[in-house]
């Protein structure tokens, strides 16, 4: 992939899957869409998915709602475009659907109160459940693009860690004695475990003790599939179709997360295809050279060669102005520079467009500002 010439189009004809990561905040969901709407139009079928709760997906592309199953969006596209927002407890269903051996067990599992309260607050529930719904598209092999819109930072490395994590879980001792048929777990966990749960059911009731126990029971049999999936999803993640696209803004907490998590990424042998720097103020720096040609200009009124009206005073504000302005886009510039460039293919910057994108049209334009634009920066040697 050339680092400097289109490398928007590059990737999404390098990869199938791009993960965009990114601190909150930063447009981070704005360009995900963003990028699945410029497959599109380069013909492809494409899908972005968001983990993000909030509405910011449905909002860009114009919609009331976005659900758990993907939704075609109409547009004037060589190719298609299609969008879905994780339901993590829906997802999880789904799984436990797909793994138990009856329909009997999986109701059990489903219809278990600890299952119900707990699935959506669990730890690492949420980022386990986007690397699934993210495998179960890709399994689908209905898009040839499909783009994930993480949690912000540090929750985007527990989406790649998910996996791994899930499968840690499974092996853990205590799970698989909670898994024993009937009540042979008391016997062989130790003392202090039997302890502990005779506490927490004088404390928290028996029924909840049991619902635990059962909990973990019903999975009997099931964690052969799950373990099996996870390491198929670990492997898509790790896939060389398998992109990673860095979103950032040009201030000083932006610049930190987003260095934080290139780091991080590059340890986990995972390339940062794309650095997409948003909200970027336009360079000053001719206007300020021309500036004292210009004033110079008003102030010379009386030569009767000129006849402009506004004051050398009021244009001498608008020179401050510019020159504050010209200070502030060089300041985000160092800023930029010190963006992780060492784990970055190439560099795209995005103007600062004065709103939010609210509908497919600004969408559509921004797609096409960011096939347009050139890298502004080559990779540097390691």
């Amino acid at each position: 992939m050339s680092p400097v010439e289109a490398p928007v189009e590059a990737l999404l004809e390098a990869r199938s899957i791009l993960v965009c990561c990114g601190s909150g905040g930063v447009g981070k969901t704005t360009t995900a869409a963003t990028l699945a709407l410029a497959g599109a139009l380069r013909g492809r079928r494409a899908c972005v998915v968001t983990v993000d709760p909030a509405r910011r997906l449905a909002d860009a592309l114009g919609l009331q709602a976005i659900g758990n199953a993907a939704k075609q969006i109409a547009g004037d596209f060589d190719g298609e475009l299609w969008a879905a927002m994780l339901d993590a407890k829906g997802t999880f269903d789904d799984l436990v659907r797909r793994y138990a051996s009856d329909e009997h067990q999986a109701e059990r599992i489903l219809s278990n109160r600890l299952y119900r309260n707990l699935v959506g607050a669990l730890s690492g529930t949420q980022e386990y459940m986007a690397t699934e719904k993210l495998y179960e598209l890709y399994e689908q092999n209905e898009f040839d693009l499909i783009v994930v819109d993480t949690p912000p930072t540090r929750n985007a490395l527990d989406f790649l860690d998910a996996p791994r994590r899930l499968t840690g879980f499974l092996d853990n001792r205590l799970f698989r004695l909670l898994i024993t048929p009937g009540r042979t777990y008391l016997r062989a966990m130790g003392m202090a475990a039997q302890l502990l749960l005779r506490t927490l059911a004088r404390v928290a009731g028996s029924e909840i003790v049991d619902d635990t126990i059962a909990f973990f029971q019903a999975f009997e049999g099931m964690e052969a599939g799950f373990r099996e999936r996870a390491a198929r999803v670990e492997e898509l993640l790790g896939a060389a179709t398998t992109g990673f696209v860095l979103v950032a803004a040009p201030r000083r907490e932006s610049v930190a997360e987003a260095d934080f998590l290139a780091a991080r990424l590059a340890g986990a042998k995972h390339e940062i295809d794309l650095l997409v720097v948003n909200r970027v103020l336009s360079s000053f720096a001719d206007l300020e050279t021309a500036a004292p040609e210009a004033l110079a200009l008003f102030a010379d009124t009386g030569s009767g060669s000129l006849d402009l009206s506004p004051s050398a005073e009021a244009f001498s504000a608008l020179q401050a102005n510019l020159a504050e302005l010209a200070a502030l886009a060089g300041a985000e510039e160092r800023l930029i520079d010190q963006l992780g460039i060492d784990h970055v293919t190439a560099v795209v910057k995005v103007p600062e467009l004065g709103s939010d994108v609210h509908d497919l049209a600004e969408l559509g334009a921004l797609a096409r500002y960011l096939l347009a634009a050139k890298s502004n920066a080559h990779r540097r040697a390691h």
